[in-house]
């Protein structure tokens, strides 16, 4: 049988019968490792000739009288190569046990009910292993069901529920949100049929989000034999999908309605980055940011958006954002609303300025140089505020595309309007047609005679000519003080 209930009717072992089956709660010694395929009630050690091998030996009456009679009827299912020895509770001292299975390396198994039931409940587990799988299942399902949507409550379920198994969920960069610590993903090994002895297996199941990608992976391992407990492990896994996609939406929900706790919790997550690296505490602020969908890891791109007139609400302003650049936190910061991105700058400029047209009040963008993880977001975050202050209304610019001209344009020409005219005034003197500013503003823009002629469309020499006579003015253009203020100047006026 291939798919996901391959395994599923293979025998049961002993331990799955303790682990998880109709035994829990029995005390056993031993490794449980071999399989059930049928239950022998044994009263006398006569009896063990017609014990067939892989059968679980209940014993009753003689053979259960003592510590001698438990301790010959074990030898005799050795001899018979049985799964297990099942006796009442009390049959040999206490430690006896142990040394006894130990010894013999045989699997035994002391119960407080009385062995008849046990032999029934064993019995029909061996006769339908999958009807048994199935109940644990069923159980499991009930008690997900009432944790609700919790992932420190679906996690406890299934690691109380799923003995010999542990369950741990890790976000989709490989960190720990909740659960077991000790499971890593990718250490699937052994399949449906278990491996050898002490063989470790593990297996895994993605939780989505609402977004349609990965939210986290369910990862389970342990050293089972059972052929059919793997596959029984990854259905209950698939149970907990559900709740735990509820639960990640219900604080995307939460989050959503409440603009202060997404500003307060990605406060929070720029001030851990700035600590030293640890291990993130289970159901912290980075648990809670990728619950939200929020970028944590990896290439990271801050934004700014800034209003450039009266604004309103706040929360609005965080809404019309998340719905064109996806799940991100929205913050306020410096004049606008400021947050990161796993989005490469292209894109989310494109996004961004899609967003500004959405704006109930005009605003302007700015886009940070991308860096990798949160602990330099807060140099991205000054690229993105310096971006949006040089971008105009319904535009979004690059940090990492703005040179001299940008950055000028942003100074306030009002106020330097004058002072520029006193710098430039004995060029402003001789220039009739405004051809030598112009031709200023380009070799200086341009880094040379050659590059602004190309620029401007005419002959180096015209340039090489309009150069002398600009010089002529009284202007050093080979001082690098005299150049910053011509440049300035010069932007001020042709603005």
């Amino acid at each position: 049988m291939t798919g996901p209930r391959a395994g599923w009717e293979a025998p049961v072992t002993v331990a799955e019968l303790v682990n998880a089956g109709p035994l829990a709660g029995a005390r056993m010694y031993g490794s449980g490792e071999n399989p059930v395929h049928q239950v022998r009630i044994v009263d006398e050690l006569s009896v063990f000739a017609a014990v067939a091998p892989h059968t679980a030996v209940v014993l009753i009456g003689t053979a259960a009288s003592g510590g001698w009679a438990v301790e010959m009827a074990t030898r005799r299912a050795w001899e018979q190569a049985a799964a297990c020895v099942i006796a009442p509770a009390g049959g040999l001292s206490e430690g006896s046990g142990e040394v006894l299975a130990e010894r013999l390396g045989v699997t035994l198994i002391f119960v407080d009910e009385d062995p008849l039931i046990v032999a029934v409940r064993v019995a029909s587990a061996a006769a339908r292993p999958e009807a048994a799988r199935t109940q644990l299942v069923a159980r499991c399902a009930t008690r997900l069901a009432e944790a609700g949507p919790s992932a420190r409550r679906v996690l406890g379920v299934l690691n109380a529920e799923l003995p010999g198994t542990s369950v741990t969920l890790i976000d989709r960069y490989g960190r720990h949100l909740a659960g077991a610590r000790a499971v890593r993903p990718g250490t699937e090994a052994q399949g449906a049929d278990g491996g050898g002895p002490g063989a470790r297996w593990s297996a895994e199941v993605e939780v989505p989000d609402l977004d349609g990608g990965v939210l986290g992976t369910l990862v389970a391992g342990g050293s089972s034999r059972s052929p059919g407990w793997p596959a029984a492990v990854r259905t209950v896994l698939r149970l907990a999908v559900a709740p735990l996609t509820a639960w990640a939406a219900q604080e995307r929900l939460r989050a959503s309605r409440d603009f202060a706790l997404r500003r307060a919790l990605a406060e929070r997550l720029l001030a851990d980055a700035q600590r030293e690296p640890r291990e993130p505490e289970e159901g912290g602020a980075r648990t809670e940011a990728i619950a939200l969908g929020w970028p944590v890891e990896g290439a990271l791109t801050a934004y700014q958006v800034r209003p450039t007139a009266e604004a309103g609400d706040a929360a609005l302003a965080a809404t019309l954002i998340a719905a064109a650049v996806g799940q991100v936190p929205v913050l306020p910061r410096g004049e606008g609303w400021a947050g990161w991105s796993a989005l490469d700058p292209g894109e989310l400029a494109e996004r961004l300025h899609r967003c500004l047209l959405t704006m109930p009040w005009p605003c302007a963008a700015g886009v940070g140089a991308p860096v990798e993880g949160l602990r330099s977001v807060g140099e991205s975050l000054l690229g993105a505020e310096a971006a949006a202050f040089v971008a105009g209304p319904g535009t979004a610019a690059r940090a990492d595309r703005m040179g001299p001209a940008e950055l000028l344009g942003a100074l306030p020409t009002g106020v330097l309007r004058t002072p520029a005219t006193v710098v430039l005034r004995p060029l402003l003197a001789i220039d009739k047609d405004g051809t030598l500013l112009e031709t200023l503003a380009a070799v200086l823009d341009a880094g040379g005679a050659l590059k602004a002629a190309e620029r401007l469309g005419v002959h180096r020499n015209t340039i090489t000519t309009r150069l002398e006579r600009i010089k002529s003015a009284g202007f050093d253009l080979d001082d690098a003080a005299t150049r910053l203020a011509l440049q300035l100047a010069c932007h001020v006026l042709l603005r």
